[in-house]
């Protein structure tokens, strides 16, 4: 991106800013993390002040005035740190590469936010960036009111300055999408490699197992190689029966041929998450019970992507998929329709959570979930379906509009239980596809890997 993207996002916000009374905005990037003793995590920086700075260096803080003036408070350029932990933008450099107003040492912070804030009408904050920022804006906001009598005026306001930046990064231009449509490939791409990974350790020995490690071990190696600095999250590659814990992590459980493996897995690239989700058989054949539940998936998410287009509310994708999720299950037998009625019954009493406990998707960009209301701005409260199946009153959910990106991920997860079919037991699936809401409906960018039970087996045969 240019730095004029940046330039112009701090523009938008700072108009933001005056239309909500005025104010001053600070934003912090995220500290450093220790992992042990004398070293630290991997750096990664804070969403939203990397959205409207581009700057990824630690210890950073943007203070935006209303008026649209910026300034960026980081460290000094220093030779001998720089030794140790490469080199420093600096103070002098900052203005002109990263199209700010002003910079200064972090470390004269206080002094140069209590110059900024004194009459400003409200001091801004996300306020879920932490205890320390907190502190931090009390601190400053109590210096002020010591100096009152001085004619020192404090801001008299807090407010969320996540309400209006979560806002803004809901919708993706043009040069975001093309990253997340990159990025989607390159998960894509992982995922391929490690189904041809699983295949072929079956091919050349029919009665091995493979760790879930090994197969993580390709995803990431495929990440890096392809560019990307990191998993956008833990990846999740669940073997056999390990499918059925939603938020499992890859480990060392053996997967063997006849198994399912469930593979959760995106890339980040260059700030931008992918999401992905593949289930296919170990040995490259679904079995019939397999293919029976993994068909109801696969036709619960093209309802979902159906049902995501410019209009429909967020949370249609979620109710298109329980519909058909639930008549799977009742003609599958996984649900009796004696206890449990029709289609509607079953839905209303929300007996298909027995198998399907999770939501259709969520919003998608620099965070993996990333930001954003799901309910109407502007609508008032009535009787809703949540996406649990229950009646409440709440604000409808969002309508979708173009440039949203969000994923869709039905599943079943089946677990031994009393009047549930044994050919299903120990069987998790779940499909996940990103889906850029456009003009026309929405487009899929990650269909780089195969998503049809036929193009999954054709694609584990090949040898080359």
């Amino acid at each position: 991106m240019s730095m004029n993207t940046f330039e112009e996002r701090r523009a938008r916000l700072a108009k933001s800013l005056r239309e909500a009374g005025g104010g001053l905005a600070v934003i912090r990037t995220a500290p450093e993390r220790p992992r042990n003793a004398d070293s630290d995590h991997p750096y990664r920086h804070d969403s939203s002040f990397h959205y409207l700075t581009g700057f990824d260096e630690p210890g950073a803080w943007l203070v935006l005035h209303a008026s649209g003036e910026s300034a960026l408070g980081c460290h000094a350029s220093d030779p001998e740190m720089e030794i140790w932990h490469g080199h420093r933008l600096g103070v002098d450099a900052a203005p002109a590469t990263l199209g700010v107003d002003a910079a200064f040492d972090v470390d004269t912070l206080d002094a140069a936010i209590l110059a900024r804030l004194d009459a400003a009408p409200a001091v801004w904050f996300p306020f879920g960036a932490g205890a320390e920022v907190a502190r931090r804006v009390d601190g400053w906001l109590a210096a002020l009111r010591s100096r009152a009598r001085s004619g020192v005026e404090a801001p008299m306001v807090q407010r969320d300055l996540s309400v209006l930046v979560n806002e803004m990064r809901l919708f993706k231009d043009a040069g975001e999408i093309a990253t997340m449509r990159r990025a989607a490939q390159i998960s894509a791409d992982a995922h391929v490699r490690a189904m041809r990974y699983a295949a072929a350790r079956f091919r050349a020995t029919p009665n091995g197992t493979v760790r879930e490690y090994e197969i993580e071990a390709e995803l990431l190696h495929e990440f890096r190689r392809r560019g990307a600095q990191s998993p956008a999250y833990p990846a999740i590659v669940a073997a056999g029966a390990n499918a059925c814990v939603l938020h499992y992590a890859a480990s060392d459980a053996e997967l063997r041929a006849g198994d399912l493996c469930l593979i959760d897995a995106g890339c980040e690239l260059d700030g931008y998450a992918s999401d992905i989700t593949r289930t296919f058989p170990a040995d490259g054949r679904f079995t019939p019970a397999q293919r029976e539940l993994y068909e109801i998936v696969l036709a619960a998410q093209q309802a979902s992507i159906d049902a995501t287009r410019p209009g429909a509310r967020q949370r249609d994708a979620h109710h298109a998929a329980v519909r058909v999720l639930t008549q799977g299950m009742l003609d599958a037998g996984l649900l009796d329709r004696d206890a449990v009625g029709n289609v509607d019954d079953a839905i209303r009493s929300s007996a298909y959570r027995q198998f399907y406990m999770h939501g259709t998707g969520h919003w998608l960009g620099r965070d993996v979930h990333d930001v954003g209301e799901y309910l109407s701005l502007g609508e008032a409260a009535a009787p809703q379906i949540d996406g649990m199946g229950r009646e409440v009153v709440m604000k409808p959910s969002r309508v979708l509009e173009p440039g949203m990106v969000v994923t869709l991920e039905p599943g079943l997860y089946v677990r031994p239980a009393v009047g549930v079919p044994e050919r299903f037991w120990h069987i998790g699936i779940r499909i996940e596809d990103d889906a850029v809401v456009t003009e026309a409906g929405c487009e899929l960018i990650s269909r780089g890997v195969p998503v049809a039970a036929n193009e999954i087996e054709a694609l584990m045969r090949r040898t080359s």
